[in-house]
């Protein structure tokens, strides 16, 4: 079945790269179809991949080269929960370690420009909690790269 919405990925020329490294990568994930154009047009030719159909972390995606007349940027990212600090560092690890680039707050992006949240699950659980450690643990949050897991908890204890 056809998902009824899908996100579509504006890339350079890199989308099935993109989409190869995602199910590679993030669970759930896998690389779907790949389209090759059936003619000329603007930024590439008859026969270079087009798009390609994905999921990333159960989410229908669909990567488009369209060249170099827009770049990703921070207003659109995955959020992806981790369960444990292992968990956080392998996929931070792997998305910086690939050309990426580490952000503030637990965001970093890939090699393609798509920005990523790398969120351990106590994190958002310190936040929904509200009050004294909600505050606690966005004050932790803000002094991090890649989050802590166990720095984040220490925070939500006091």
């Amino acid at each position: 079945m056809v998902a009824k919405n899908t996100i579509c990925l504006w890339y350079d020329t890199e989308a099935e790269a993109a989409a190869r490294f995602y199910a590679e990568t993030i669970p759930d994930s896998a690389i779907g179809a790949v389209h090759r154009a059936p003619a000329d047009y603007p930024s590439g030719k008859a026969g270079d991949v087009l798009t390609v159909e994905f999921v990333v972390a159960g989410i229908p995606c669909i990567g488009l080269n369209g060249g170099p007349a827009f770049r990703q940027s921070e207003a659109f990212s995955f959020q992806i929960a981790t369960d444990d600090q292992a968990e956080t560092d392998r996929l931070w690890d792997a998305i910086v370690g690939h050309g990426g680039q580490e952000s503030a707050c637990g965001w970093c992006k890939d090699r393609w420009g798509v920005s990523w949240q790398i969120t351990p699950r106590v994190l958002t659980a310190a936040m929904a909690a509200g009050g004294d450690e909600a505050k606690r643990a966005f004050a932790a949050m803000m002094t991090m790269r890649r989050i802590d897991v166990a720095a984040i908890e220490v925070a939500r204890r006091g």
